[in-house]
């Protein structure tokens, strides 16, 4: 059940600000396409005007999970592949919390693979961004699963032979109800993803093509319009966002493929769920404490 306290009237708390979010000065190397990640999370947060104490910044392990220090909001840094199952725990726990989980293609698509698909399918009231670069970057070039075949990494120096993980198909088939793409060189849309990811009532992920200049540079250039690629969006016109065979369909195209919302679809959450199941149970028991309950308990063992 939720331990949730009454959040302060916006008049009390003030206007959420970018200065006030901004916690220690990032480290990563010049030019990482995760620093405009941050930026569009710092303005996404701004935009939404969250209640400050009600905002959670999580991540796993990696250069892109260093999120938590750079930002001023409740936060944890938390084992390898594992920053899921903790985020599930504070979502669960705190009905009136705003869950953010950052990793990176190595955390979310390998170590963590596992407590991607069972989040997806139990529908978890949170936000995933996975800052996607094709590489482990924090471990100095070593091959992903979202390493092309033929990248040369300290760990496949002759190419890789392993076919890549298809992000976005991964992410349809993990029963996320919220499912998008972007790029980190397109802060506007990268914000749109990241609002509407924010007020979907489910498990909402996002992956962001996030360069990483030191190892693996140009690895989005196709996407990217300045370096004379192309930056398609999905039309939502034509577009059905809740068909999933459509969604499949676009995970599929060519690379560097579209951008935008794939999938949408509004499911029961397992907040939710847990605590219409709370209130059945305690109305059950006629609202009796738990003082109360363990006290019967221990009286029937007698």
């Amino acid at each position: 059940m939720s331990t949730a306290t009454p959040t302060p009237v916006k008049a009390e708390r003030g206007v959420l600000t970018k200065k006030g979010l901004q916690a220690d000065h990032p480290t990563w190397c010049p030019g990482c396409g995760d620093f405009a990640v941050l930026a569009a999370y710092y303005k996404t947060l701004e935009k939404l005007d969250l209640p400050q104490q009600n905002i959670v910044t999580l991540a796993g392990i990696g250069c892109s999970s260093r999120f938590p220090y750079f930002v001023n909001t409740h936060g944890g840094h938390f084992i390898h592949g594992r920053s899921l199952p903790f985020a599930s725990g504070v979502s669960l726990g705190r009905d009136d919390l705003h869950v953010f989980v950052f990793g990176g293609d190595g955390d979310g698509f390998s170590i963590g693979g596992n407590h991607l698909d069972h989040a997806g399918r139990k529908n978890f009231r949170l936000t995933y961004v996975i800052m996607d670069n094709f590489v482990y970057g924090l471990t100095k070039k070593q091959t992903s699963p979202t390493s092309p075949q033929g990248f040369k990494s300290k760990t496949d120096p002759w190419g890789v032979f392993d076919r890549p993980t298809n992000p976005m198909r991964k992410l349809l088939s993990s029963g996320a109800t919220f499912v998008a793409r972007t790029h980190a060189t397109q802060i506007k849309h990268m914000m749109e993803m990241y609002e509407r990811a924010a007020l979907h009532d489910g498990f909402s992920v996002i992956e962001v093509l996030s360069e990483c200049v030191e190892f693996y540079k140009g690895a989005f250039d196709a996407g990217n319009p300045r370096k004379g690629g192309a930056f398609e969006t999905i039309d939502e016109e034509v577009h059905d966002v809740s068909d999933m065979a459509a969604a499949l369909a676009l995970a599929e195209e060519p690379w560097p493929g579209k951008f935008g919302v794939y999938y949408e679809t509004q499911q029961p959450t397992k907040n939710k769920l847990e605590k219409d199941l709370v209130e059945a149970t305690r109305q059950k028991v006629g609202h009796k404490s738990d003082k109360e309950l363990l006290a019967k308990t221990f009286a029937s063992m007698r």
